[in-house]
């Protein structure tokens, strides 16, 4: 493939965010500083959101300031508004991210605004960013079908991958929120987006609620996608879709990509072994298959 494969792990925070039990700060740290000993150059680590909408992103600060940063390694923060990017940059975060939907009643539900009134609300954000020169990343949830109200529009994609881009972000990462997207509807959806966009600037982010993470993700590098949002052992979900699993496995995507020679820098191990470190301080099952057949297998 002309362009690498990476993959941006999400697992300290989109997939953290939504636990229940308390997170130790010392665990959240070991986790990223694990996922970048592992090879991961791309880690969500933060989030600079209101802790009382938010409650386990309330120690973000702090993360950043006791991680051992590694050479090479781009550790990123969501910032949902300016305080947010002030907190952000008083950290030296690598990257910051934006955050909407292309479902009216989602967006309601997950940030209290309209799709319009959200794409306002960032403008500053991301101009101050930019000033900065800090990267900007945007996500777009709901691509392929809302909780709320279903199958989503396709136009409203558009419009809203069209401002986020002229407004200066750099990426737009797609997000399969409740996990509904095949492999034909995620073939759709591309090709119609790729008319327009080139393909380095939109990444994927599927959940993996009805199993088909894997083979959507194989389709979309097929049409020319080379960047994969993914979680450490299938962290995550979201408060806001009932019933939506987690994001798919970075080992299960980091599995399948070596299947084709693209990430041999990754190692496979080191990455089971963080994501079985986390999930037995979170004392939840392992959301990775592949961690679990490798970890059956030492047995």
């Amino acid at each position: 493939m002309s362009d690498p494969v990476d993959i941006i792990e999400v697992g300290p925070r989109d997939g953290l965010q939504n636990e229940n039990r308390p997170i130790a700060l010392e665990a959240k740290v070991r986790l990223i500083e694990g996922l970048a000993g592992a090879g991961l150059r791309h880690i969500e680590a933060g989030s600079f959101v209101s802790p009382r909408w938010v409650p386990q992103m309330a120690d973000s600060t702090e993360v950043f300031r006791h991680l051992r940063r590694k050479a090479g390694v781009r550790y990123t923060a969501l910032t949902p508004n300016l305080k947010g990017l002030e907190q952000a940059m008083s950290v030296t975060a690598d990257e910051v991210a934006v955050f909407t939907a292309v479902s009216e009643t989602f967006c309601q539900r997950n940030i209290n605004c309209s799709i319009d009134e959200s794409l306002e609300r960032f403008a500053p954000v991301i101009q101050k960013a930019r000033e900065a020169r800090l990267p900007v990343r945007a996500y777009v949830s709901c691509v392929w079908g809302c909780p709320y109200e279903g199958k989503t529009d396709i136009d409203t994609l558009l419009s809203v991958c069209r401002h986020l881009l002229s407004a200066g972000c750099y990426e737009i990462s797609l997000g399969d929120t409740i996990g509904v997207g095949t492999a034909p509807a995620v073939e759709h959806t591309l090709k119609q987006l790729l008319r327009e966009f080139s393909t380095n600037e939109l990444a994927v982010h599927f959940h993996d609620t009805y199993g088909q993470a894997l083979v959507n993700i194989d389709r979309s590098l097929n049409l020319g996608i080379t960047r994969f949002d993914s979680s450490i052992a299938g962290l995550g979900g979201c408060p806001y879709a009932q019933g939506a699993s987690g994001n798919v496995a970075t080992e299960d995507v980091v599995y399948l990509l070596k299947g084709y020679g693209l990430v041999e820098d990754l190692d496979l191990d080191a990455l089971i072994e963080t994501g079985n470190a986390i999930c037995q301080a979170l004392e939840r099952e392992n959301g990775s298959k592949v961690a679990r057949a490798v970890l059956a297998s030492r047995r």
